[in-house]
Formats: C-alpha cells, structure tokens, sequence
C-alpha cells in the first residue's frame, strides 16, 4: 500500500538560506540528492552534499534550535540507538535511531529529536554531512527484559474481582 501524503519539511543547508517544502516520504530520498516540491510548485533536488539536515515539521517555520536543545540532558526514554551527530561544521546534534537495521536509508540515518515538543518531528542526516557519529547507548535492549510489575499485597481486597 503506498502512502499519498506529502509531508512539510525544512532542509537546512550549510552555505544557503534553508528551503521549504514537501515531499513524498517514501521516494524523497533520490541517488543525486533529496527531491522535494517548494511551496510555488517547482520541483527541486537538493545535493547531500549541500543538506546540513532535513527537518520533518508540523509548520513551516524556523528550525534553528538553540544549542542546548539539540543533545539530550538524559537518558532518552524511547527505545533505539542514542547517537551523537558531530556534523562537517562542528554542530553537535543527538538524536534516537530505530533499533532496527532494516530502517537505515543507505544516504543517511532519520532520527527522532530530543524535543518532541518541538516543530521538528523527525531529521534526516545525510553521510555527507557527518564528520562522526557515536553511539551513547541501546535504550530499551531486548537483552533486559522490563521488570515485572509487583505482586498485589494480600490483604488488600477486590473490589472488582
């Protein structure tokens, strides 16, 4: 089943202004860069080599998130891969990647910000814009098991049993 939606996005670039649009989330990713329709209807395709990251938004708006927002002051919650992105200009970006190699795009790794709350919903980072990336953990390993909820006390009553 193919999915006819186009999704709002922002990519942010390292030499040029950011571009708005939208795109098709299951063919924006081309061999020469990411295609995405601007908001005067022309169709364009951006080189990785040009995209700092590409920003799946709720609206079209500013996506510059201050420093401090852009790594994670805890330990994730969600379960995935806890990355730190250190990007060819020296910006520092964490993000949680699905633990599962079947998602990897071979052009880049799409990632879940550390503000949810924020406009940016997903980032796509290309590999041509990665200096270095690190694994900071495995949250939520299948190898520990979540604990178990604790055994009802005895003498407290069923009311609904």
């Amino acid at each position: 089943m193919t999915v006819s939606t186009n999704k709002k996005i922002v990519i942010r670039r390292f030499d040029r202004d950011a571009v708005q649009g939208y795109v098709n989330p299951q063919t924006y990713l081309q061999s020469a860069g990411v295609e995405l329709l601007n908001p005067s209807g022309s169709l364009l395709i951006v080189p990785y080599e040009e995209i700092k990251s590409v920003h799946f938004v709720r609206d079209f708006g500013s996506v510059e998130v201050p420093p401090d927002r852009r790594l994670f002051n805890t330990r994730p919650k969600l379960n995935g891969l806890w990355l730190r992105m250190r990007l060819r200009d020296g910006e520092l970006m964490d993000g949680l990647l699905p633990n599962n190699l079947l998602l990897v795009e071979p052009y880049g790794f799409t990632v879940a910000p550390p503000n949810p709350s924020s406009n940016s919903q997903r980032i796509f980072v290309p590999r041509a814009a990665l200096a270095d990336v690190q694994v900071l953990g495995v949250v939520g390993s299948p190898l520990h098991p979540a604990k178990p909820a604790p055994p009802k006390a005895k003498e407290q009553i069923g009311l609904f049993d």
